[in-house]
């Protein structure tokens, strides 16, 4: 008679997959209650089309891209798609703080087959799961007021989810460094002025030399001429870089968060 080792009927084996597809299925149980909370990172880039893409833009004008000039709201609006990935990214991210250090919820989820690294992408891919849905309803929004013109557009989408996939894995390593509530704080400043410079209102080169140096770090600069192309249909080979960078922090960002989660959980 075959006997079953005690450990195999009290925890079942899991298959040598990637568990951290359980973190997101408890994170989608775990915001069924306050759903429509995971909207309100939304509504600020929505916000922002209507009073200035649409309200100051009748004062504006056209906006010269690429040697084609377009209007003011479709020069603004990929800069709020990319606004939105980043915002349900970067917020869901911020959640790790209180599982990491308050809730205990990674020592328990440790007490299962589960490993540090799979807890790591599970949360990285949390956040983007939530810039996705993000993404996907700032894109209906465009399409539905006529500011997608060109079929590129569609590769929009998974632009988002690339730019969802740099400042998640980003955000996820920074908060495992944070130590108080306050120190959240510091990723809203660092949020705002990517925001306001990263050539979402107006074109770079209306910025003075040392201004233009400096936005070109920025991450989110990088995903607004990649959406801002595509919407468009207006196609240059630096959007190559684009995507290479976003995809380089991203990867970067992973390991970072993967290290860290290991160091903090088992120290």
């Amino acid at each position: 008679m075959t006997v079953t080792p005690l450990a195999t009927r009290v925890i079942p084996p899991l298959p040598r997959r990637w568990r951290g597809r359980y973190l997101i299925e408890r994170n989608i149980l775990g915001t069924k209650s306050f759903w429509p909370v995971l909207l309100s990172g939304f509504f600020e880039p929505v916000f922002y089309l209507f009073a200035i893409g649409v309200g100051i833009g009748q004062l504006v004008g056209d906006v010269q891209v690429g040697g084609v000039l377009v209007e003011y709201r479709a020069f603004v609006a990929p800069a709020m798609l990319a606004a939105s990935a980043m915002n349900g990214a970067v917020f869901e991210a911020t959640n790790m703080f209180f599982k990491l250090h308050y809730g205990k919820v990674y020592e328990a989820i440790l007490a299962t087959p589960v490993e540090p690294t799979e807890v790591a992408s599970g949360e990285i891919s949390w956040t983007l799961a939530r810039g996705a849905m993000y993404s996907a309803a700032f894109l209906a929004v465009m399409a539905a007021m006529g500011l997608i013109t060109s079929p590129l557009g569609l590769l929009a989408f998974p632009a988002s989810l690339l730019i969802g996939f740099a400042f998640g894995a980003l955000a996820t390593a920074a908060v495992t460094w944070m130590r108080t509530w306050q120190d959240l704080d510091l990723i809203t400043l660092m949020i705002l002025p990517l925001f306001l410079f990263s050539a979402t209102f107006y074109p770079i080169d209306v910025y003075p030399d040392f201004i233009q140096i400096v936005t070109w770090v920025s991450p989110l600069y990088h995903g607004v001429v990649l959406i801002r192309g595509l919407t468009l249909g207006i196609l240059e080979w630096t959007m190559l870089i684009n995507i290479a960078y976003l995809a380089s922090l991203g990867v970067i960002g992973s390991v970072i968060t993967a290290r860290r989660v290991k160091s903090v959980l088992l120290k």
